[in-house]
Formats: C-alpha cells, sequence, structure tokens
C-alpha cells in the first residue's frame, strides 16, 4: 500500500490533509515547519516567512505561553513541532518539561545566520525580487 504521493494537490477533508501530513517524508516535512516573521525581519529580507532552526529567537503568538520569547531548543521532525528555552512546564512530580508548539503559532524575532547555505537562500530570494 503507498502512503506517500507526491502528486496530491490538496483536499478539502481534514483527515486526508493529516494523513499527508503524517506519511511525508522527512525532506517534505522540513518544507512544513516554517514560521513567520516578524515585521521589521519580513521588511528587512522581503520575505513573509523562514524555515525555524535551533538557535533562532522565537516570540509565541497563540496558546497558553503567548506573548513569551525564547530560543529554540530543538525541532522535531517527525511531530512537526519545537521546544524553547525559556518556557517550561513543572510536571505534578516536580521535574521541568519543554512543551512542543507548532511553529505556525511562533513568530521568528531573531534568525541565527552563522550557517552559509541559510544566508544564501536570504541572498537568492532578495535577487529574485530586484529585476
Amino acid at each position: 500500500m503507498k502512503k506517500f504521493s507526491t502528486s496530491w494537490t490538496s483536499s478539502k477533508q481534514p483527515r486526508k490533509q493529516r494523513k499527508y501530513r503524517l506519511n511525508a517524508p522527512l525532506h517534505i516535512k522540513q518544507k512544513m515547519l516554517r514560521a513567520p516573521l516578524s515585521p521589521i525581519l519580513r521588511k528587512k529580507h522581503e520575505m513573509r516567512s523562514f524555515g525555524i532552526r535551533t538557535g533562532d529567537k522565537v516570540k509565541v503568538l497563540r496558546g497558553k505561553f503567548s506573548g513569551k520569547e525564547g530560543t529554540v531548543k530543538s525541532v522535531d521532525l517527525k511531530k512537526l513541532k519545537v521546544s524553547i528555552n525559556g518556557i517550561e512546564i513543572t510536571k505534578n512530580d516536580g521535574t521541568k518539561v519543554f512543551p512542543f508548539i507548532d511553529p505556525s503559532n511562533c513568530q521568528i524575532v531573531e534568525l541565527k545566520l552563522d550557517d552559509k547555505k541559510r544566508q544564501a537562500i536570504l541572498n537568492r530570494k532578495n535577487d529574485k525580487k530586484t529585476p
């Protein structure tokens, strides 16, 4: 039985959307891990959203932790979630846990640009827009 189809475009049915996201290979799930940029970064880089990575500074916009900021501690490709330093939950037994948050509910405030490949992506996007 074929689990994933690259020719699948879209469907209104939530069950098919969930199935697509669940069964997608990791190289496609990587593209699903995008977060909107802050207005300052949006104007600077002329992009609306960007792939989220560890080390990026983000602000949570939705949910229980809305308004809190921190750096991305880890990115879970299989769950399509991120955990953030500075946001913790204390469990009943006293242990502290970093909850997983959907990247679409976060806003990138500061990009970690020490990676040459990541800088090349930003430059490539800017080169296409200026004729």
